[in-house]
C-alpha cells in the first residue's frame, strides 16, 4: 500500500506543475479572447471575425501601454492612479505589495537577487541559513534602515508562502556558488532537492 502511495505521489509531482502552468496559460488566453474578442465583435460582423483576434489585441495592448509609459504624461497618469490606490484602506496593502513584486520581477536592476548566500543567524558558526541578497545599498530609505556595512538578505520559508528580510553585517554572510534557481528549489523543498534531476 505504501508503494502505491509513492507511485501516486511521483505521478502527481510529474503532472501537477505542467497542469497548473498549462491551466494558467489557457486561462489567460481565453480571458483575453473573451474580453477583447467580444469588443471586436461589437464592431466587426461575425463572418469577418478571426478566432484569436482577442489574444493578438491583448498582446498589442500590453506593448502599447509599455510604450506609452515611457512618456511623461502617461507616467504621471499612472502615478496619480497609484496614489489614489495607496489611500484606500486594505486595497493599498494588496496593490502596493503586488506592484512592488511586479516591478521587482520586470526590473533590469534585479541582478543582486542572483547572489546566493549562507547566513550565520547566531553565535554558533556551524549553524547557517540559506538566503538571497536583495539590497547592498540603502540610499533613499529612511534613516535607521540598513547601514554602511550591512546588506539585506531575504530568507524564504519552505512552505512557499513568505519569508523574512534581515539586515545583516557583511561579516555574518558568505557567498555560495549556486544559481538562484537551484537555491530557491533547495529552500522550497526543505533541502530535499537542489537540481531538477533530484525531483525525478
Amino acid at each position: 500500500m505504501r508503494e502505491l502511495g509513492r507511485i501516486f505521489l511521483a505521478g502527481l509531482a510529474a503532472l501537477l506543475p505542467a497542469v497548473v502552468t498549462l491551466w494558467l496559460a489557457l486561462w489567460l488566453l481565453f480571458s483575453a479572447e473573451r474580453g477583447l474578442g467580444s469588443l471586436v465583435r461589437m464592431v466587426l460582423p461575425d463572418e469577418y471575425y478571426i478566432p484569436g483576434t482577442g489574444v493578438v489585441l491583448a498582446i498589442g495592448l500590453v506593448f502599447a501601454v509599455g510604450l506609452l509609459t515611457r512618456t511623461e504624461p502617461v507616467r504621471r497618469l499612472f502615478g496619480f492612479g497609484g496614489a489614489i490606490m495607496d489611500r484606500i484602506p486594505l486595497l493599498k496593502t494588496v496593490y502596493g505589495a503586488f506592484r512592488d513584486l511586479v516591478q521587482f520581477v520586470t526590473s533590469d536592476k534585479k541582478n543582486s537577487f542572483d547572489k546566493v548566500v549562507m547566513v550565520r543567524p547566531g553565535p554558533d558558526p556551524e549553524v547557517e541559513l540559506l538566503g538571497f541578497v536583495t539590497r547592498e545599498d540603502f540610499d533613499g530609505l529612511p534613516d535607521g534602515v540598513g547601514g554602511e556595512d550591512r546588506i539585506a538578505v531575504y530568507m524564504p520559508m519552505s512552505y512557499q508562502v513568505g519569508g523574512y528580510t534581515f539586515f545583516l553585517p557583511r561579516s555574518r554572510v558568505r557567498a555560495v556558488d549556486m544559481s538562484m534557481e537551484d537555491a530557491m528549489r533547495m529552500a522550497l523543498t526543505a533541502g530535499m532537492s537542489v537540481k531538477k534531476d533530484d525531483l525525478g
